[in-house]
């Protein structure tokens, strides 16, 4: 399995261990991921689609935010206000030094105070990977009353009918659980969003090991 930026990494359970499990994970991998997963081209579309729905000074924001690039460092550089939140310390703390224009904090995404259409736009890149299926479900459901309506979330996962399976993910242990293509649609479609598009990929990131993966990207819309 993979991810671009957040492969889990600002995600939490009912089980407090998972998010700190997560977070170690990517403690370990810091810079090597970012270089890992520079190179798609289809995440760099989604940001431009996201860019171009954009009024000026919006408010976005990034769950599982990682080391800032692409998402906050494009949104930023476009002259949006991007709030990033990630579990991992050391992620935080390279996103702060690489993406200054954007705001950065290290915490867990259910313990951030979401209020309701406080965001243009939400960004959740492969950000949901450590997380059971209906607490995915459940902070889906959160995100999107977070929109405004009309707002804009882009979204990726690994589509794969996995549920807390153990896979290695640059050479480190993770448990990881996913909804196949219908699966994932349809917990993004009953949470409040309209599914604009859709594109499967395959994706292989730069590393030792590393092979082709299935990647879905999926840009919605809050009506």
């Amino acid at each position: 399995m993979t991810a671009v930026e957040g492969f889990g990494s600002s995600e939490s359970d009912s089980d407090d261990g998972q998010a700190r499990r997560a977070a170690a994970v990517f403690d370990v991998l810091g810079s090597a991921y970012e270089k890992a997963f520079a190179h798609s081209e289809t995440h760099r579309a989604s940001l431009e689609w996201l860019v171009e729905r954009l009024g000026p000074g919006s408010r976005v924001l990034d769950v599982g935010s990682g080391t800032g690039r692409p998402t906050a460092e494009t949104l930023a550089a476009a002259g949006h206000e991007v709030l990033g939140i990630d579990a991992s310390p050391v992620m935080v703390e390279l996103a702060a030094r690489q993406v200054p224009g954007a705001t950065f904090r290290h915490a867990d995404i259910h313990d951030v105070p979401l209020e309701d259409g406080e965001y243009d736009a939400v960004c959740v890149y492969f950000s949901l990977l450590q997380m059971s299926r209906a607490t995915q479900t459940a902070l889906l459901r959160r995100l999107v009353r977070a929109l405004r309506p009309g707002g804009s979330m882009v979204l990726a996962t690994v589509p794969a009918d996995v549920e807390d399976v153990e896979v290695v993910f640059m050479g480190q242990p993770v448990r990881a659980t996913s909804f196949g293509p219908e699966g994932f649609a349809g917990i993004v479609g009953a949470a409040g969003l309209t599914v604009l598009s859709a594109q499967n990929v395959l994706f292989t990131p730069d590393h030792p090991g590393a092979g082709p993966e299935p990647q879905l990207f999926l840009r919605c819309v809050r009506e």
